[in-house]
C-alpha cells in the first residue's frame, strides 16, 4: 500500500510564497500522474494542479500562472511551487495520483491571512 506524506504548509501572508512536498513509498510513482489537490471547509477536495509521467502539466484557473508542480521520480516526490497566495488559497492540501487511486494522507494545511 502506498503511502502520502504531505509537508511545507504553513501560515503565510496574502503575496506570500510556500513550498509544498508530497513524498510516496513504493514503487508505482513515475509511472503515474500525480495531482494536488485542496479542500477548504465546507467545499469538496479539487484538484488544482497535475504533472504527467513525462513531465507535462495542468491547472486549475484559479491557480494557473501562480502554482507550479513538479516531480522527482528519483525521490518519489512531487512537489508544489505556490506564489501570489491569496486567502481564497485557504484550505488543507493533499497529493495523490490524478486518478485518486491511493490512500490519502493527512495532507498539509494553508492559511493565507489577508
Amino acid at each position: 500500500q502506498v503511502q502520502l506524506v504531505e509537508s511545507g504548509g504553513g501560515l503565510v501572508h496574502t503575496g506570500g510564497s510556500l513550498r509544498l512536498s508530497c513524498a510516496a513509498s513504493g514503487s508505482d510513482f513515475r509511472i503515474n500522474a500525480m495531482g494536488w489537490f485542496r479542500q477548504a471547509p465546507g467545499k469538496q477536495r479539487e484538484l488544482v494542479a497535475a504533472i504527467m509521467s513525462g513531465g507535462r502539466t495542468n491547472y486549475a484557473d484559479s491557480v494557473k500562472g501562480r502554482f507550479t508542480i513538479s516531480r522527482d521520480n528519483m525521490k518519489n516526490t512531487v512537489y508544489l511551487q505556490m506564489d501570489s497566495l491569496e486567502p481564497e488559497d485557504t484550505a488543507v492540501y493533499y497529493c495523490n495520483t490524478v486518478s485518486k487511486g491511493w490512500r490519502w494522507g493527512q495532507g498539509t494545511q494553508v492559511t493565507v491571512s489577508s
